[in-house]
């Protein structure tokens, strides 16, 4: 990526040996001699010919179903009974194929000409003899249906059982995941309670599937109702699976409070918190900028017997910087390292972006060197953070290296760094080295070429603006 500009160097700016052009990978040497058991040599065994090699019979041309028709379906099948008959082709046995001849019509069919298509399979081509996944094809097309009631499902489930395929686990599963598919997530929950009755109760995939859409697409109390009713009417309990896919949800909506209850309700339920829970609970306070919060639940993880991992300490030093606590967070780096966890990319740049957050972009500067003097190379991020602390600073004759070296390297260049520089090269009256940045955030892909013209066209009104009061010279 170039060496390191003379300014950067001095009491201020160490060389950094990180911003040293990489190497290209070494080649590996092609095999010069071929492995010894090559080299042995294959008899030539020759077919006799009173034993000729009899060639198969070509299979029969699949289906293609343009329109929804059933009598054209119909008609369309008998086609292909007759094409193998006249053209000596073998009908599959597998009921595989026939399926899929049934799954491709289903698509574009309505339930009840589905069925009847099946039935004229039966009748017309006797030896197709109908599976449980033939069936199953029915109950998803039928859970996709618009259809305002359960009638269409209770078809095919009824369907199934009379042809010794009762409903199972499996169907279950099925049914669930058509029906949220199709947004009707009110319907699952209602066919879970009516299999719930005639013991078939759906297993936990099924269960936490469920939780997880419901999470995704209804609200919090919409959620909890659904854990009270499974528990209540079809004694089905949650698990630590769907404790943590209900922890990830509410952290990720910034409800807290809601995430401590659940927390409580785990202890309450016999449940041990693993690492993920408490890195997911860490992460919903550094959203919130809660720098004590990150920590507390760090001693706390600490006192539970949990074992802190990598995605722990980046979570809990990315919390802590952003929290303005930089110098606490740094001093986990001794802690993590003494852990067998190593600082990575993500550790060194989540200090950096505290350290810019504090107006200390020269300190930032120094923590690259220390992070490559340990074998830890930065990646975009990291020379972004500082091209936006630097920027931000007005230290603009060492960002404007910093963004040579990063456009010698290829490096795209991050919607809030581009902004902040460009500002900054106009504030300086630097406008041609502006058009130059913009010019490489577009041809790098960094930018699309209407969001990089918005931010350099915004700037430029604004720096019109300001000389006309004065604001700048």
């Amino acid at each position: 990526m170039g060496k390191i500009p003379p300014s950067f160097k001095g009491s201020q700016f160490p060389k950094s040996t990180l911003l040293k052009t990489p190497q290209s990978p070494s080649q590996t040497p092609l095999l010069t001699q071929k492995p010894q058991h090559f080299l042995k040599k294959i008899p030539n065994k020759r077919p006799s010919k009173s034993q000729p090699t009899p060639h198969p019979p070509p299979p029969p041309p699949s289906l293609t179903f343009t329109t929804p028709l059933l009598s054209d379906a119909k008609s369309l099948f008998n086609s292909l009974i007759t094409a193998t008959t006249t053209n000596k082709h073998t009908i599959p046995s597998d009921p595989r194929f026939f399926n899929s001849i049934l799954q491709s019509y289903s698509a574009i069919s309505s339930p009840h000409d589905s069925i009847s298509l099946l039935n004229h399979m039966i009748k017309t081509h006797p030896p197709f003899c109908p599976n449980k996944s033939t069936f199953h094809i029915f109950l998803s097309q039928s859970c996709k249906s618009p259809d305002p009631t359960l009638s269409t499902v209770h078809q095919a489930l009824n369907l199934m059982t009379s042809h010794g395929f009762p409903p199972d686990k499996i169907a279950a599963d099925i049914a669930v995941r058509s029906l949220c598919s199709a947004d009707r997530a009110e319907h699952a929950i209602e066919l879970i309670k009516e299999l719930s009755l005639k013991n078939c109760s759906p297993d936990t995939y099924t269960y936490n599937f469920l939780t997880k859409y419901l999470c995704k697409n209804r609200t919090v109390s919409a959620v909890n109702g659904f854990i009270r009713d499974m528990r209540e009417f079809c004694n089905i309990k949650p698990n630590l699976v769907t404790y943590t896919i209900m922890i990830d949800n509410v952290c990720n909506g910034k409800n807290l409070r809601e995430a401590t209850r659940l927390l409580g309700v785990l202890a309450e339920e016999g449940f041990k918190p693993d690492c993920y829970v408490y890195n997911t609970i860490m992460k919903g306070h550094c959203m919130l900028s809660q720098g004590g919060e990150v920590l507390s639940v760090f001693k706390k993880m600490q006192e539970d017997g949990v074992e802190p991992d990598m995605v722990t300490y980046n979570t809990l030093i990315y919390g802590l910087s952003k929290a303005g606590r930089v110098k606490q967070a740094k001093s986990f780096l001794n802690v993590m390292a003494e852990m067998g966890h190593f600082p990575d990319a993500v550790t060194y740049t989540s200090l950096m972006n505290g350290m810019c957050r504090e107006g200390n972009a020269v300190g930032a500067m120094a923590l690259l060197e220390e992070m490559e003097a340990k074998g830890c190379s930065p990646n975009s991020c990291s020379y972004n953070t500082l091209l936006h602390g630097l920027s931000k600073e007005r230290l603009l004759d060492k960002a404007i290296e910093l963004f040579g070296l990063m456009k010698a390297g290829g490096m795209e260049l991050e919607t809030g760094s581009y902004g902040t520089f460009l500002r900054a090269l106009c504030k300086k009256g630097k406008v041609a080295e502006a058009y130059e940045v913009f010019d490489y955030a577009v041809e790098s892909k960094s930018l699309n070429e209407v969001a990089a013209y918005t931010t350099l066209e915004t700037t430029l009104k604004w720096l019109l603006k300001a000389k006309e009061q004065g604001l700048v010279v």
